[in-house]
């Protein structure tokens, strides 16, 4: 082109436009002439890298400044696109659409650790009344070699997949999509010589137990976090937390449902039948008197309000649920069958009486 057009004229706006309107501007008239919309078109690609001039310029207040006053001349060494056109339209997308077309570099100074999870089984006793625990944690931290450097003699250099920036970029029809950088992980630099100790990569494995109480009545499915205690951060950023899940073993007495307890306990039927009093040994190695009405029927339920596991959030406890059964001997001397044979006569005189 033999003499360069006006900023504001490619752009179509007054010179008193504000931002906003430039940027609305250059907007519109970038998906005009974007090259993909165009099918490689020379005359839309000519278009498209004029008015990505212009904007560069008057988006930013001290060269348009400088613009307004001395016009191309003030302009010295003409206008870099850093060699890629798509650059400006690319980052316009991504401050009107907080971040389209992916994902921001990869900071480079400290960075928080990842968050671990472990599973761990308590016996239903230790989740009921609480307990504490050494959980037993491997995960991954700084080579002590290479300080998480992962170079050997500590010397990185740039990467050759996107020249030190930490980002690739692909066109997908008209619109510019940005990703860390697959070769270097977004780090913008690899390395030459890896650490012999962790083969490059930065990281050990090293096994550590961590100290976790567990609240009385903590149940199967419930998580805790332990804050602090996931991986370390890199370069001295904080570190990540450690997740516990949890799943409470089956009691050979007890079984649990949310925060009441249920325990199945044999009488003999001439307690069943003239009632009694019977202890519940209970988990902690208490126990607690239990009354049997008469005529109890086998199967029955005798519920002992707050008994039960406590709310983990201290909302009081549940019940225990006493569920009787009446034991049936499977031998019986003479005698006893004689008494038997007698009660029964005995107890069908009674029904026919009433």
């Amino acid at each position: 082109m033999s003499e360069k057009r006006c900023y504001y004229e490619l752009l179509d706006v007054p010179r008193e436009a504000d931002s906003g309107a430039i940027r609305k501007a250059y907007r519109k008239l970038a998906l005009k002439y974007h090259p993909d919309r165009n099918n490689g078109a020379a005359e839309a690609t000519d278009k498209f890298k004029e008015v990505t001039e212009a904007y560069q310029v008057l988006s930013d207040d001290t060269k348009r400044a400088r613009y307004d006053q001395f016009g191309h001349a003030g302009m010295s060494g003409g206008v870099d696109l850093g060699g890629d056109i798509f650059s400006q339209f690319q980052d316009l997308f991504s401050d009107f659409f907080g971040g389209f077309g992916g994902q921001q570099r990869r900071s480079r100074g400290a960075t928080r650790g990842r968050d671990l999870r472990v599973n761990q089984s308590l016996s239903m006793k230790d989740a009921v009344l609480g307990c504490k625990k050494d959980i037993a944690v491997t995960s991954p931290v700084e080579c002590s070699q290479c300080d998480g450097s992962g170079a050997a003699d500590g010397k990185m250099r740039a990467c050759d997949t996107c020249g030190g920036r930490g980002q690739v970029s692909t066109a997908r029809g008209f619109v510019m999509f940005t990703q860390s950088c697959p070769s270097c992980q977004g780090e913008g630099q690899i390395v030459s010589h890896p650490c012999t100790q962790c083969d490059g990569v930065g990281w050990e494995e090293k096994d550590r137990t961590v100290m976790v109480t567990f609240p009385a009545g903590i149940d199967t499915g419930h998580r805790l976090r332990v804050a602090g205690q996931g991986m370390g951060g890199r370069r001295g950023g904080p570190p990540g937390h450690l997740y516990v899940d949890v799943e409470v073993e089956p009691h050979e007495r007890f079984q649990r449902d949310g925060v009441d307890l249920i325990v199945h306990h044999k009488i003999s039927y001439p307690e069943a039948t003239l009632g009694t009093k019977v202890d519940i040994d209970m988990l902690d190695g208490s126990s607690h008197r239990l009354k049997v009405a008469a005529g109890t029927q086998p199967g029955s339920i005798i519920s002992m309000p707050g008994l039960g596991a406590p709310s983990v959030n201290g909302r009081g406890n549940g019940a225990l649920h006493v569920v009787v059964q009446v034991g049936v001997p499977k031998k019986l001397s003479r005698r006893a069958k004689k008494l038997l044979r007698q009660l029964e006569d005995e107890l069908d005189l009674s029904g026919a009486a009433q």
